[in-house]
């Protein structure tokens, strides 16, 4: 079922992370060298490093830039063909959609154009542990692949309980 109407308000929001997140990796570029830290608070930093890498810096170093491309488009025509199918009432999944989609199309533009992600956002404790630095698109990433995970775990447990329960006269 095509569910254009429904649709619209979380493209937007995919959009508006990709704005977001694009707006402030051109400011991070514009007024920081590559590796600056500004301290912000005793466990947050601003900072300005670069990832060819996927999350976490992994597969970094091994020139995987058109694959991490592929990757992104190969996802955007997957959350496109399955957010028009979705029924009316699943906001969930479409706001799942909208979080991935934002997120994947904010790094393929960096990757795309600049050949690197930019990261900006460093949590830490002092200078003990370091959280890998990250940006706004993959915090929507994060979110909507964990909500994503966390739909399918509960629809598992209901599914689950279904089965077990007596069936009820219709």
């Amino acid at each position: 079922m095509l569910n254009a109407k429904h649709n619209t308000s979380y493209l937007g929001l995919a959009a508006a992370i990709v704005v977001a997140d694009q707006a402030v990796k051109w400011l991070v570029r514009r007024s920081m060298a590559y590796r600056d830290e500004i301290p912000v608070f005793d466990f947050f930093s601003l900072v300005r490093w670069h990832n060819d890498g996927a999350a976490f810096s992994m597969l970094g170093g091994l020139g995987g830039r058109w694959f991490f491309v592929a990757l992104a488009l190969g996802f955007t025509v997957f959350i496109l063909f399955e957010i028009r199918r979705l029924p009316v009432n699943d906001w969930l999944m479409r706001l799942v959609f909208a979080l991935i989609l934002g997120g994947a199309l904010g790094n393929m533009f960096d990757r795309l154009f600049l050949g690197y992600v930019v990261d900006f956002i460093l949590v830490h404790y002092q200078d003990i542990w370091y959280f890998p630095a990250f940006n706004i698109a993959d915090s929507a990433l994060s979110v909507g692949a964990a909500l994503w995970i966390g739909s399918m775990l509960f629809e598992y447990r209901r599914s689950r309980q279904r089965k077990r329960s007596p069936a009820e006269p219709q």
